[in-house]
């Protein structure tokens, strides 16, 4: 009786890498749901190191998500310049995790 139960923390609900347990590598997501729980814990800079897209990322679906309630004018360059930041960012990321496992 009276057992108390430990607070579950958002890491206890992450989904797991399949690509980390099958390889042993990183895949090009890993760390973007531990940046997650790192924003929503107040912790901005060590969720950019966690994952260094995430800042973009949530600008890129922020403005995709306006944008389908008010047009902007040159909405699609600017989705266009958010995807290749992003692509850039998440791909650079992924090449420096790589380097740094080997």
């Amino acid at each position: 009786m009276g057992q108390t139960h430990a607070m579950m923390s958002p890491e206890d609900y992450m989904l797991p890498c399949l690509n980390k347990k099958i390889f042993g590598l990183d895949c090009m997501g890993c760390g973007l749901q531990r940046s997650i729980a790192l924003i929503l814990n107040g912790e901005f800079i060590a969720a950019f190191y966690m994952y260094p897209a995430i800042y973009t990322l949530i600008a890129f679906f922020g403005f995709v998500i306006l944008n389908m309630f008010k047009k902007f004018k040159h909405s699609n360059k600017i989705i266009v310049t958010l995807t290749v930041i992003n692509l850039v960012l998440i791909i650079g990321n992924f090449i420096l995790k790589l380097i740094n496992q080997i």
